[in-house]
């Protein structure tokens, strides 16, 4: 937390304390002048029905005169009985440190049992990605213009792309590698980059074209640090996990031994070279099919799906593994949309759509992206009892994720 904060703490609890400690200080007598002065006037009360019941007759001039009188005797004890008490100098002193000290610890302690603490910080942090969201954007659409302007800048469509990678902004950054990679053809970097964002907008998906990219990229730059890494993502993808290994062990003896990828490269080999110890799977004899799935969004939820919100649009198992065993990612913006499931979109590869007898097709949109269903998400189902030839379903999202 701030300077700033901590002074404004310390401001409260001296306030506090100014307005808790000076009457502590203070000589309070035991007894208060209002009882002398509710007396009087008790006194004043009685003195005065005296007087008219005088005057009405009904008591005699003798019988005024020794009640009068003793109600001057009463009044006189009455205020004798009410003098007040010395007070000792020293009486509830001591209530003052304790005060003193107690306040500002139990404060504290509170605040840091019921409050936030990292309250400023994460303000100060979402306010931080806010602005550079936005400054992103701004960038984003000035690089834009400039380059309707001056379209033969491959410097401004290489910064475009890496600013929608950044915004994760996925398919518009493949959209960018790819007029860049046909303005630039055969440039390794140009070439990974368009792969990797190509890859992200499929939803991590190396195969068929990122694939390819990949190893002609790798051909040109064989020690390319970013080539061997993702030429090792796509061979462990398709299941040549020896060949992956070679080229994360290629990558992990040109990086030094204290980089930070080291151990993250370490866990990828391993887990690899377990998958190559397991006993292969016999291959399916069930024949590829292609699912046709047409997705649009019902007007009743419209409102609630921003355009640049994810749609996951997946096969899975109805009877069976709940991981999708087929998925494309879009946009709402992209929305209505005709896409195309197959094998090539496995999650696995040694998976096939044709080795269940029935599937359930769902589109979902994400707020956050994320692929995991969410509370909020909008969500459409359709279900395929019979899995042959090249299905056709059709989908409209027009429920909320509880």
């Amino acid at each position: 937390m701030n300077l700033e904060f901590w002074l404004v703490i310390a401001g409260l609890i001296v306030l506090a304390l100014l307005v808790l400690l000076p009457p502590l200080f203070k000589k309070t007598p035991l007894r208060y002048a209002d009882g002398e002065q509710r007396n009087t006037a008790i006194a004043r009360q009685q003195l005065a029905e005296l007087k008219l019941q005088l005057q009405n007759g009904a008591l005699s001039q003798e019988q005024y005169d020794a009640q009068y009188r003793e109600l001057q005797l009463t009044l006189l004890g009455d205020l004798e009985d009410d003098v007040p008490a010395a007070s000792s100098a020293k009486t509830g002193r001591w209530i003052v440190p304790v005060v003193a000290i107690t306040v500002p610890l139990l404060s504290l302690f509170l605040y840091g049992l019921l409050g936030e603490p990292q309250a400023l910080v994460k303000a100060e942090l979402a306010a931080n990605n806010q602005k550079a969201a936005d400054n992103v954007k701004s960038m984003v659409n000035k690089l834009i213009e400039r380059l309707k302007q001056h379209p033969e800048d491959l410097e401004g469509w290489m910064m475009l792309g890496r600013a929608y990678v950044y915004a994760q902004q996925y398919q518009d950054a493949a959209n960018v590698f790819a007029e860049l990679n046909r303005r630039k053809p055969n440039d390794p970097a140009v070439m990974l980059h368009y792969a990797d964002a190509l890859s992200m907008a499929r939803n991590g998906q190396m195969d068929g074209e990122p694939s390819e990219l990949v190893e002609r990229a790798l051909k040109l730059v064989p020690e390319d640090h970013t080539a061997l890494w993702l030429a090792g993502m796509a061979k462990a993808e398709a299941g040549d996990f020896a060949q992956a290994i070679t080229h994360w062990k290629k990558l992990s003896a040109l990086l030094p031994a204290d980089d930070e990828s080291q151990a993250q490269l370490q866990k990828m080999i391993q887990m690899a070279e377990a998958e190559q110890q397991k006993p292969q799977a016999p291959a399916s004899s069930a024949a590829a099919i292609d699912i046709t799935v047409k997705v649009e969004l019902d007007a009743a939820v419209k409102a609630k799906a921003e355009p640049q919100y994810t749609v996951f649009i997946y096969a899975q198992a109805v009877n069976g593994p709940k991981m999708p065993l087929a998925i494309v990612r879009k946009q709402v913006s992209d929305l209505p949309a005709s896409v195309v499931l197959n094998d090539s979109m496995a999650m696995q590869p040694q998976t096939h759509l044709a080795d269940f007898k029935q599937l359930r097709i769902v589109a979902r949109i994400s707020k956050t992206g994320n692929a995991m269903p969410q509370a909020g998400d909008l969500i459409g189902t359709a279900q395929l009892d019979a899995v042959s030839a090249n299905p056709s379903v059709g989908i409209t999202i027009n429920q909320e994720v509880q």
